[in-house]
């Protein structure tokens, strides 16, 4: 793997771009990527981008883009909870005519691994990795580890570095609510493709 800590590529169709926040009088816009998979579905994916490489690179609704950044999280208020929430913060946007998912990320195991099997039998491992970047800042990336990979990263321990290539998906999900209703959301993680421990 290169020397990279934090590097994605996502390509995809544009769609719901709308002012996030202001920084420094600055201000930032979210939209999604839809990235089709090779199966039947795809991942729809959160997209930060500043005014100023927007104002280079305007985007219409429900055109193709790729977006090149980093992947980061921050913490966001949701029904009086903090809840992590992931977005590709873009730094290089430009037309494509193909769809792109892939990521690659170097940190550190900053929860122990969690083992698990699924319905079907297939063998998982949850891993939360600790990504460093600019000014004593760190992002927190929720990763799911599948098969024989899975196995071996059930063994790692917090504080283990690890290199990690794979892809960012999106996934819905039902969450029980206090009163009893449910309510559908989507959680944004890494799912492993390659893992490398020590790096």
């Amino acid at each position: 793997m290169q020397d990279i800590t934090n590097s994605v590529s996502v390509g995809g169709r544009v769609s719901g771009l709308e002012l996030s926040h202001k920084i420094y009088g600055e201000a930032f816009y979210t939209f999604f990527l839809k990235c089709d998979r090779l199966s039947d579905k795809s991942d729809v994916l959160p997209v930060t981008i500043s005014e100023r490489l927007l104002a280079r690179h305007p985007l219409g609704g429900n055109e193709m883009a790729l977006v090149k950044g980093q992947l980061r999280s921050y913490n966001k208020l949701v029904d009086g909870k903090v809840r992590l929430y992931l977005t590709i913060f873009a730094r290089e946007i430009a037309q494509t005519d193909s769809y792109v998912n892939d990521i690659e990320l170097k940190g550190f195991v900053c929860k122990p691994p969690v083992f698990r099997m699924t319905p079907f039998g297939r063998e998982i491992t949850d891993m939360l990795v600790a990504v460093n970047r600019a000014y004593n800042k760190s992002d927190y990336v929720p990763c799911i580890i599948w098969g024989r990979n899975a196995r071996f990263a059930s063994g790692f321990e917090v504080g283990d570095k690890v290199a990690l290539h794979g892809r960012v998906q999106s996934r819905e999900y039902e969450k029980a609510l206090e009163n009893g209703s449910k309510s559908v959301r989507t959680a944004y993680e890494v799912s492993v493709s390659r893992l490398q421990k020590d790096w």
